[in-house]
């Protein structure tokens, strides 16, 4: 590959769901890194963040690494409730050590509940630390159709812009 080649970025997409925990059954919220208190929780392996965990996939896909499931699933019981922004970080050592910069990760959730705005500049900084570089969230409903307009769980879809380096 010349190094021409080497230098125009790759993009990646990454989308991740989860369902709202069964009600009456406490679970807490960690959406986009932070916890939500008062908030209905999301069920999952880990701590079932749907922000965190799209973003991660998203640079897998850009990087050509696989996806969460194949760094983070259900098979390895030490990711059993681990937190989104530990395996975000994670995903982003993994494609810098496969010789990849990050140029920014850009996230939409969608669902009706938490009220985002509020918080967007703190989820922004909270990922953004853990990536090591800008990641932007924004958050929308889908006007009371599909799942998560019946608000039975939150959807995420991302996209990463990487560059290798070597």
């Amino acid at each position: 590959m010349d190094s021409a080649r080497r230098a125009l970025p790759q993009t990646g997409i990454g989308l991740d769901v989860h369902a709202f925990a069964p009600a009456g059954e406490t679970a807490p919220l960690w959406l986009a890194g932070l916890f939500w208190p008062g908030e209905r929780g999301l069920t999952g392996h880990s701590d079932g963040d749907p922000v965190s965990h799209a973003a991660a996939d998203a640079l897998f896909s850009a990087a050509g690494l696989g996806d969460l499931g194949t760094h983070f699933g259900t098979d390895r019981p030490e990711f059993k409730g681990a937190s989104g922004v530990t395996l975000l970080a994670q995903a982003a050592r993994i494609v810098r050590d496969a010789g990849f910069e990050i140029g920014n990760i850009a996230v939409q959730f969608v669902g009706n509940k938490p009220k985002f705005a509020p918080r967007r500049e703190e989820a922004q900084h909270a990922l953004s630390a853990a990536v090591g570089a800008p990641v932007s969230i924004s958050a929308t409903t889908s006007d009371t159709l599909g799942f998560t307009g019946r608000g039975e769980g939150i959807a995420a879809i991302a996209t990463a812009l990487i560059c290798r380096t070597e």
